[in-house]
């Protein structure tokens, strides 16, 4: 029983010596979005489009470490792009789905690429924090680059 007043009273100290912004919870809403059960939807990345092959609509996001994602991926052209994201390897991934059909995986892709006009909708939980770069490699010195940070 003394074993456990010593260890009961080590954790208090402890506690009482944090610095009080440890303690405290957020208070200020404008700071960072909630994270919530229901996955969220990442604005969609074209790659191309019919007046330009190399065009991109977007080409950094930001999302939140323990959320979960739907983003759709498109080809708004028939040029081939071999879409690549190290994002892919430090997510877990849900499903990819294709013209309604899912991919179950045990794992992440190596890429996703298009060879004709489409969309392919990546599901995933972000688990690790950090910057992810994505690129279409061929094009990325084109323009066809940019980041996908995890705070």
């Amino acid at each position: 029983m003394k074993a456990y007043r010593t260890v009961a009273f080590a954790a208090l100290a402890g506690a009482a010596l944090l610095p009080s912004h440890v303690l405290a919870q957020e208070t200020d809403d404008d700071e960072q979005p909630k994270l919530t059960r229901t996955s969220q939807t990442v604005p969609e990345l074209m790659l191309g489009t019919a007046e330009d092959n190399l065009a991109v609509n977007q080409k950094d996001f930001n999302l939140l470490a323990g959320q979960g994602y739907r983003w759709k991926i498109s080809s708004g052209t028939g040029l081939e792009y071999k879409f690549v994201t190290d994002l892919f390897r430090n997510v877990w991934m849900n499903q990819i789905v294709v013209n309604g059909l899912e991919i179950h995986m045990n794992g992440g892709p190596a890429w996703l690429e298009y060879d004709k006009p489409g969309t392919i909708l990546v599901e995933f939980s972000t688990v690790r924090p950090g910057t992810y770069t994505w690129s279409v490699p061929d094009l990325a010195d084109k323009g066809m680059k940019g980041t996908i940070t995890i705070k």
